[in-house]
């Protein structure tokens, strides 16, 4: 079966420069959606989209109902800030989707992509997580926007680590006020500040158009869709790719093309569906930012206007909520770069609020609705970096047999461990090519050794579980030293290994 898909993206900065980065309207995150559905069920959407557009036509513009008949100003408190003919439009849009779209968000710093060019010789070692430091020093930049050190950014490398130092410094300094509060971050500088020591000059600050496609690939990889088409807005001149386009393309995606969004109505509906969530997040973040200027170390809480909801308004969380989280779920649906605060904030003020009923359920214990937001969304970035500090890739598990599936490396794992055959080791020295090590359900160590017609995994015996577990621990940390060859030696009633 053929699916059709749809995108278009929000907040793009096609050059990332100092008036950029420092304007009124900068805001750090650039968002990308991509819609779709099998194309037996291209007819019903198409008819849904243009009855909802015909209602509302006179909210055309230039002959297109897109996301800017949303302005920025009607979201500043969420949807709590919506008029009712906002709420209107809106809740009737989010119904077009149903158990039959598929729905694939991704969400970037501008930020990250820079740093990480300034410090992309910079390796994650069994003694440094390099992807903290660079959460980090994203972080500071986009949470305090030090002007110094954002206009040094586009200077030399050399003022742009001495402002740097300079800031972390100062910060440190203050948040000592608050060590309660600012512990965490303070520890996350120091280690920040300890590894500045040598900077390259990046090569170019222009965005890099890729990591959206590689995240959509990945998405239709795991949902085991092979045949589908990819449309894109039509961006820059007539008769060229765009940088975007070339971009898909070389992410391995398969049949994608550009036109205009006035003639497809699936491109409209991204452009609406990112558009909103963009301004939504946009609002979220300003709401959760506290100022340069402000006097003292302090939690920021949304403002109670954020709750002050009708049961209009709160159906869209709702509404918004089973698109995001429910319809045709995936653990590829919304991807992101390591630093995506805003995303995971988003995120978890739509798990928040979709646990209301009604809004007088809000109105119960009114006041501490700001706190109990402001957790939920705690805990969410709290998992986050949790799950940021593994490095291992997470694999999709194709159940391409009943009873077994195959590893990254081609070999045979079955569901259940027990059937796992155990590497027979003979008295002496025993060789193999080890592709892979790693650890299974109830802590049972597996190897994956190189091996004729087909790879094959096996137990380990358990005096090697601490070796496993050993190698594992430094794959998570970015130091994987297979493929490589192992001799295994079996001594009286030990069992050594040795990687060559």
């Amino acid at each position: 079966m053929k699916y059709c898909f749809y995108y278009d993206e929000s907040e793009h900065s096609r050059v990332i420069n100092l008036s950029t980065v420092t304007g009124e309207t900068y805001y750090d995150g650039f968002l990308a959606a991509i819609i779709g559905w099998r194309s037996d069920h291209e007819t019903a959407f198409e008819q849904s989209y243009h009855a909802f557009e015909e209602k509302y036509a006179d909210r055309k513009k230039n002959g297109e109902l897109k996301s800017g008949t949303i302005k920025p100003k009607q979201l500043v408190h969420g949807f709590a800030s919506l008029n009712e003919a906002n709420v209107k439009l809106l809740g009737d849009f989010f119904s077009i989707f149903d158990e039959n779209s598929y729905i694939y968000l991704f969400c970037a710093s501008k930020i990250e992509y820079v740093i990480t060019q300034i410090f992309k010789g910079y390796r994650n070692s069994v003694f440094f997580d390099m992807d903290a430091a660079r959460y980090s020093i994203v972080k500071a930049i986009v949470t305090y926007r030090p002007t110094e050190v954002i206009e040094s950014l586009y200077k030399s490398p050399a003022e742009f680590v001495a402002a740097l130092m300079t800031f972390l410094t100062n910060r440190i300094r203050r948040n000592k006020e608050n060590r309660e509060l600012k512990a965490q971050e303070n520890t996350a500088f120091e280690a920040v500040l300890y590894v500045l020591n040598n900077v390259d000059v990046p090569q170019s600050l222009t965005w890099d158009y890729h990591s959206q496609f590689v995240g959509f690939g990945n998405f239709l990889s795991s949902k085991g869709i092979l045949d589908y088409s990819v449309l894109l807005d039509k961006e820059g001149e007539a008769g060229a790719e765009s940088k975007t386009l070339i971009a898909a393309k070389e992410a391995s995606l398969k049949n994608c093309e550009e036109a205009d969004s006035i003639d497809h109505f699936g491109i409209r509906m991204a452009d609406m569906l990112v558009g909103i969530i963009g301004k939504l997040m946009k609002s979220l973040y300003h709401s959760l930012t506290p100022t340069q200027d402000s006097p003292r170390i302090a939690k920021t809480l949304l403002s109670k206007e954020w709750f002050r909801l009708t049961d209009g308004q709160l159906k869209l969380y709702k509404q918004l909520y089973h698109i995001v989280f429910e319809i045709n779920n995936d653990w590829y649906k919304v991807y992101a770069g390591n630093y995506s605060d805003d995303l995971v904030s988003f995120l978890g003020l739509l798990d928040f609020m979709n646990h209301f009923n009604s809004a007088k359920d809000i109105e119960q214990d009114f006041d501490m609705q700001p706190e109990y937001c402001n957790s939920c969304i705690c805990q969410r970035l709290e998992t986050h970096f949790e799950q940021m500090k593994n490095k291992l890739p997470v694999e999709p598990v194709k159940d391409q047999e009943k009873d077994f599936f195959r590893n990254r490396r081609g070999a045979k794992v079955y569901h259940d461990v027990d059937r796992q055959p155990i590497l027979e080791l003979t008295k002496g020295k025993n060789a193999f090519v080890v592709l892979s090590v790693g650890i299974a359900k109830g802590g049972i160590p597996l190897v994956t050794v190189e091996a004729s017609p087909e790879n094959l995994c096996y137990r380990l015996p358990v005096q090697l579980n601490e070796w496993a577990m050993t190698l594992v621990s430094m794959a998570n940390t970015g130091e994987n030293l297979f493929p490589a060859e192992v001799i295994f030696t079996k001594a009286e009633n030990r069992i050594y290994a040795d990687i060559i």
